[in-house]
């Protein structure tokens, strides 16, 4: 390999690894919003593995990140872009985690905003799969994720509003605790999902 070789960006490398880590981060919400139409140990796990295997991709990345002295985009933007995709899925895996723990049976606002939430891993994933070569279009999927988390928040709200127009009985009580943490793990994934698409678009700024 010469000095030429050595100093080029290694493009290809980062990218994809941010592409796989958007690809399985979409496919446990795939999963979560089986998981939410039919609560099951098969969708429960399937969400459970997506976060092994994003994890795995994470350290992958992590590592050539330690060990490369050029990157296709600063590498600071490489690191904060993969830990939030990470983040999102890290929260589908923490609300599958207490939905199980907790017994919790999935609502009509929770699949909604699980809905929401797959809505809006697509979107990510696609603006990462455009960031290379078409980086205003990757932007417009960012953009798009974005608008997606603002329903998110307006249904949690909705949600939570909900639960305090309950009965005033200890099991109601219980339920409202149970569900308004479960609202909480899936408000923060929405969070995620538009830091990551923060970052996507600061990132467009830079290459553009």
């Amino acid at each position: 390999m010469g000095l030429r070789d050595f100093r080029k960006p290694r493009q290809d490398k980062f990218l994809l690894s941010l592409i796989a880590q958007a690809e399985i981060t979409l496919q446990g919400l795939v999963a979560l919003e089986s998981y939410m139409k039919k609560r099951s140990d098969k969708y429960a796990a399937a969400v459970v593995q997506a976060e092994k295997d994003a994890d795995e991709v994470r350290r992958i990345l992590i590592d050539d990140l330690h060990r490369t002295f050029v990157t296709p985009i600063d590498r600071e933007d490489i690191f904060a872009l993969s830990r939030a995709i990470d983040d999102i899925l890290d929260y589908a895996y923490s609300t599958v985690e207490e939905m199980e723990l907790l017994e919790v049976e999935p609502n009509e606002f929770l699949r909604r905003i699980v809905s929401l939430l797959y809505e809006a891993a697509g979107e990510i994933h696609m603006a990462v799969i455009r960031l290379k070569e078409n980086p205003r279009v990757a932007a417009e999927h960012a953009t798009a994720a974005k608008a997606i988390e603002n329903r998110v928040e307006r249904v949690y709200r909705e949600a939570v509003a909900d639960l305090f127009s309950g009965p005033e009985d200890v099991h109601h009580i219980l339920e409202m605790l149970k569900l308004r943490e479960i609202y909480r793990h899936l408000s923060n994934c929405a969070d995620r999902g538009d830091l990551a698409a923060n970052i996507i678009n600061n990132i467009v700024v830079k290459i553009t």
